[in-house]
């Protein structure tokens, strides 16, 4: 069994418990059988003392920052110029390797979706650059939350009269940018991360 928690860290289960490796910092951490399942049958309280535990030890660090805006717009930049360059189709094929595919076993919650979609669309429309591209922000949105771990699809729909294509990004329930833009119904044709 093993299971990642980011793209270095790993979780391994072995005869006589688990080890935690994070490749990144060439850091391990073993857990015996006991605190393992102790870990998964206790409840949140449990589970908070031995992350207070990782943190102490330096395994884990002290919390999850969100993304600041000069983060997403240098991603919304850098994203905007690689659609310019490359286009969009050879973009899509290198998600792979800029959003990894890993989940964590919690979901995002709706408020830190809206909380990157807003995030998104500001710094996305107040860039002359980007200037609220759809593409470049659901790319943006993907990636971002694929890199903290959450589950994310990346759609791109069509619709037929008049004729145009739209780009976004669900998760939680929500869409970065919005699905629908202006009442306007897109049905999808390629999902990226289902």
């Amino acid at each position: 069994m093993t299971r990642t928690l980011s793209p270095y860290c790993r979780v391994t289960g072995l005869p006589g418990g688990a080890l935690i490796a994070d490749w990144k910092r060439t850091r391990f951490l073993g857990m015996a059988t006991a605190d393992v399942e102790r870990f998964a049958d206790e409840g949140s309280g449990e589970r908070a003392r031995l992350l207070e535990g990782l943190v102490r030890a330096g395994c884990a660090p002290p919390g999850r920052p969100a993304d600041a805006d000069t983060d997403i717009g240098r991603w919304l930049r850098g994203g905007h110029l690689l659609i310019r360059t490359l286009g969009f189709g050879r973009v899509l094929r290198l998600l792979p390797l800029v959003a990894p595919q890993y989940a964590r076993t919690d979901t995002p919650s709706p408020a830190d979706v809206a909380r990157l979609k807003r995030a998104v669309q500001t710094v996305s429309r107040g860039s002359w650059f980007v200037n609220g591209d759809c593409k470049t922000e659901a790319v943006t949105a993907f990636v971002l939350l694929r890199r903290r771990g959450f589950e994310a699809a990346l759609h791109v729909g069509v619709r037929e009269h008049p004729f145009a294509l739209h780009a976004w990004t669900s998760a939680a329930g929500l869409s970065i940018p919005d699905a629908d833009p202006r009442g306007h119904a897109f049905a999808p044709v390629l999902t990226i991360g289902c």
